[in-house]
């Protein structure tokens, strides 16, 4: 092809060469083309249904300009499905689409104009001449479940996004939505589990602890009952967790520790606090002046137990939402102790 095209344009005729499905050439034949590319042998246009900054090698995509063609909306599909029910070599005169049978087939074809024609003629199949494509025809037509969904490409990535910012907001019925939209797709539900307790830490954490326990027995009982009673059991973490009070505190915290550890290095603990399990670690000094706590009144000692230099640094800051509240009264109080039982309040 980029001979014949080299050939052509010697001559004062430009190529385009249209590829479908680009991302079934591997690496080796996606590298071929970057010569004709480059060199301006041919206009290259390629189609895929993946994501091309995943599919596509680099180089090509640097040397080409990428167009997201985003699934059609309600109008567009209506009109679509218009024109294929009066076209004259189609449908015209032999069925009539009701408005109900319309709305049904373009909730099914999730904005693909390919799988509502096929659901059109899925349905009409078999009818007499003016016969009514109904809902309930579109429904049996369609077999069941009328999902668009892929478990490796960009819906997986959407749908789990869209769930977990779902809960995150505290809006239990959009989760629930994408929760069922990823199961009836054919996604594991165990990798949907995982993700709650990732979620359970980093966006609720110590507002509510109990919700760390919830999901991580939701990814047992997922795992040992399977499905479809799993579903269940998905269903009833992910609503907890989507009304559980919100704290990103301990994430926050351990980021900023992190970073802290990144730009300045980590310094040595404390000798009271480093080990002294043996006698030459306690020649060296581990162990010297180390108090325990629960022989303090409250077992509590004053002072910051940070390297020295960094007393005054802190990184976790509780916010005042449920159980975490509780918690934040509690250290402010803890980090202004001086002496041991020196604060009146309790702990």
């Amino acid at each position: 092809i980029l001979d014949a095209a080299r050939d052509r344009l010697a001559a004062g005729v430009r190529t385009v060469l249209f590829l479908d499905e680009i991302h079934r050439f591997n690496k080796a034949q996606q590298d071929a083309l970057l010569p004709g590319v480059e060199e301006g042998l041919i206009t290259l246009i390629g189609a895929t249904t993946e994501n091309p900054w995943y599919e596509v090698n680099a180089a090509l995509i640097s040397r080409t300009r990428v167009m997201v063609l985003e699934r059609l909306e309600h109008d567009a599909l209506s009109a679509l499905l218009d024109r294929a029910v009066g076209a004259p070599n189609g449908l015209a005169g032999k069925i009539v689409l009701t408005a109900e049978g319309r709305k049904e087939i373009i909730a099914r074809s999730s904005g693909d104009a390919r799988g509502a024609l096929n659901l059109l003629d899925a349905a009409s199949a078999g009818l007499a001449a003016g016969g009514e494509v109904t809902a309930e025809i579109v429904a049996r037509a369609a077999g069941g479940r009328g999902t668009v969904y892929d478990r490796d490409g960009d819906q997986h990535y959407n749908y789990i996004s869209a769930f977990i910012k779902s809960v995150r907001a505290s809006d239990p019925d959009a989760a629930l939505y994408y929760l069922a939209a990823m199961l009836q797709g054919g996604e594991d539900p165990k990798y949907v589990a995982r993700r709650l307790i990732v979620l359970a830490s980093e966006d609720i954490g110590n507002a509510d602890p109990q919700g760390l326990v919830i999901a991580t027995a939701c990814a047992r009982g997922v795992e040992f009952v399977g499905m479809p009673e799993g579903r269940i059991i998905l269903a009833q973490a992910t609503t907890y967790l989507a009304l559980a009070p919100k704290s990103n505190a301990s994430y926050t915290a351990i980021g900023a520790a992190m970073a802290h550890l990144n730009e300045r290095g980590a310094r040595q603990p404390p000798h009271a606090l480093r080990d002294a399990s043996s006698r030459n670690k306690r020649n060296l000094g581990h162990g010297d002046g180390y108090r325990y706590p629960h022989d303090a009144p409250d077992a509590v000692l004053p002072g910051s137990l940070m390297p020295e230099g960094l007393e005054d640094l802190h990184f976790y800051d509780p916010n005042d939402r449920g159980v975490e509240g509780e918690r934040a009264a509690r250290l402010e109080r803890l980090r202004q102790v001086e002496e041991p039982g020196e604060d009146p309040q309790p702990f």
